[in-house]
């Protein structure tokens, strides 16, 4: 378990070099159409969009697998959730699995359930793996005005992200050391993952006050207005950046309204 918090992808990229604050603000209002709608459609042409602009990320397809894998795990647990719950048992029937009847409803909501997942993982991890975590926390502070309090803190907690992985290695090395295994005890594995776990959360809420308590002693709290050592600047690019993800956003869900296909949540 290695957590890395630097990024990975080409810095001299067209849109990794744009203005955090622009790349978070594309990210989030190009996602807007994916809570408004039920169908696969709009997911499936947000995704495509977002696969497209990856190169122009500096981001690679074989790093953005490697970093997407965790969403692909949840959605093996999503499909499997939609075919024992879903209540739309509309269309063909596919597989008969007794009370858990496998139609085309069941697979169209789980299909439209799985592209939104992807369609909304994919631009964090595009503006993530672009970002230097500093530089975020500097943007968050003198482009959109976020609380200094805020922004430091949560530039912490991503510092502290890396120690996490490493701890959890350490306590399961420690472990292991004083003979204590699952081995291939399934019961015994999700015992000792939970007990790890557990130690790994106190930890870090111990780790958390001594770091609270080390900012607020160095004036941190203080209420005097702070210098900012690396100016970030919005460019007329960051403001095109922004602009496009709303006009693509928008033609996302022109296309799925004219086609027929949309289904509103609401």
């Amino acid at each position: 378990m290695t957590l890395s918090l630097q990024p990975i992808a080409d810095p001299s990229a067209p849109l990794a070099r744009r203005n955090p604050v622009a790349k978070l603000a594309a990210a989030m209002l190009f996602s807007l159409p994916l809570l408004a709608t039920l169908d696969p459609l709009t997911p499936a042409i947000a995704l495509a969009i977002e696969l497209a602009a990856a190169p122009f990320f500096g981001v690679r397809y074989s790093t953005l697998a490697k970093r997407a894998w965790p969403v692909l795990v949840a959605s093996l647990g999503l499909l499997v959730t939609m075919v024992l719950f879903s209540a739309n048992r509309t269309g063909t029937l596919l597989l008969d699995l007794g009370p858990f009847d496998v139609t085309t409803g069941v697979l169209t909501s789980a299909l439209g359930l799985i592209l939104r997942l992807f369609a909304v993982a994919v631009p964090g991890v595009l503006v993530f793996a672009t970002t230097d975590p500093t530089d975020l926390a500097d943007a968050l502070v003198q482009n959109a005005k976020a609380p200094a309090r805020f922004a430091i803190g949560a530039l912490a907690a991503f510092r502290l992200l890396p120690l996490l992985g490493t701890e959890w290695q350490m306590l399961t090395l420690a472990r292991r050391a004083r003979g204590i295994d699952a081995g291939k005890n399934p019961i015994a594995a999700v015992r000792l993952f939970v007990s790890t776990a557990f130690a790994l959360l106190v930890g870090a809420l111990r780790r958390g006050g001594r770091l609270a308590v080390a900012m607020d002693a160095r004036g941190f709290d203080s209420g005097v207005p702070r210098t900012h050592a690396r100016k970030q600047t919005f460019h007329p690019a960051d403001t095109a950046l922004v602009t496009g993800a709303v006009l693509l956003s928008a033609t996302t869900l022109a296309v799925t309204i004219a086609l027929g296909l949309f289904r509103p949540i609401i």
